[in-house]
């Protein structure tokens, strides 16, 4: 990417442009949108959450979750404690700074303790939710290594994985969801999909051993439900299928709309399922197959028996085919 400021060539200032018109027409669409949303009133780098401040903060909390993995090179077992102490009260401090700008930001009131207090129980429930979050860590990378004979050490996904990469984060967003910091979560959340091409909404709810194999493409909606040691491949969406609108035409937000899909399944790459349907436990639904109806527990759904199965239900539905 060429960077303009070492750019030899001096520009023709005032034959090609006129500054003073552009900055007025510049600043007068910038009012306009602020008028049009003036419930998400822009409120400045002051009021508003880092994304690269977060991406530090991420970047320290999966150091000390994994300190002789993911922590500095000189992190050893003598002085891990000592590591991990120090970058929790680091890491903590600074990621409540950011909550409480997200509070500020929504809010856009002066009041200041309630922000505090807010901001306060959200971190503490954060803090406290850690050691537990572990734990359910560990249990998607065991299911990552029991699921992939190319994996020769857990250590290995952990620090290769992409999917571990996406899951760790979604975990992390996740417990700061629905405690009151969604767009902190949400941003948590486009770090990891920046970096993997995994997009995993942090509002989503995923059981312990979840596994992304290979995992790019991958797209998890905010209400998806997901059980335990489900697996999926790459470019697997679990999506809406239509996003009603209320009576102004505006979308209406919060509808339990993605799939639910229960213990023990796998969905191979490239399927798509849709709408608030439910994949019965121990299913496994085959490669680029889209899924728009709820299957029982046990199914095995390929390409042909998915055209087969809604070529059946269009028949029954309009009363039979008149050939």
């Amino acid at each position: 990417m060429t960077d303009l400021t070492d750019d030899p060539i001096e520009a023709p200032a005032g034959h090609y442009w006129d500054i003073d018109l552009i900055a007025a027409e510049l600043r007068e669409a910038r009012e306009e949108w602020r008028n049009a949303h003036r419930r998400h009133a822009e409120l400045g780098a002051e009021g508003f959450p880092s994304r690269a401040v977060i991406e530090k903060i991420m970047a320290a909390l999966t150091g000390a979750l994994f300190p002789l993995r993911l922590g500095p090179s000189f992190v050893r077992r003598h002085n891990e404690e000592a590591f991990v102490a120090e970058t929790l009260q680091t890491a903590l401090s600074r990621l409540y700074g950011q909550i409480r700008r997200e509070l500020s930001y929504a809010a856009g009131t002066d009041a200041p303790l309630l922000i505090d207090e807010d901001a306060g129980r959200i971190i503490g429930h954060f803090a406290r939710s850690l050691p537990k979050l572990r734990r359910l860590i560990d249990s998607d990378i065991a299911a990552a290594y029991a699921g992939d004979p190319a994996a020769r050490s857990v250590d290995e996904v952990l620090t290769c994985y992409p999917g571990a990469l996406a899951i760790v984060h979604y975990r992390l967003a996740h417990l700061l969801h629905g405690p009151g910091a969604p767009l902190v979560a949400r941003i948590i959340s486009d770090v990891a999909h920046s970096k993997t091409g995994i997009d995993i909404h942090p509002g989503a709810n995923i059981g312990e051993g979840f596994f992304i194999d290979h995992g790019t493409g991958v797209v998890i909606g905010e209400t998806a439900v997901i059980g335990r040691r489900v697996r999926l491949y790459q470019a697997v969406t679990l999506g809406a299928r239509s996003f009603p609108a209320d009576a102004d035409g505006a979308l209406r937000r919060g509808l339990a709309r993605h799939p639910i899909v229960e213990d023990d399944v796998t969905i191979y790459a490239g399927a798509t399922i849709l709408g608030r349907v439910t994949i019965g436990a121990g299913s496994v639904i085959g490669g680029n197959v889209w899924l728009t109806v709820s299957v029982p527990p046990g199914s095995v759904i390929t390409q042909a028996r998915a055209h087969r199965d809604a070529d059946a239900r269009t028949t029954e539905a309009v009363g039979g085919i008149d050939g």
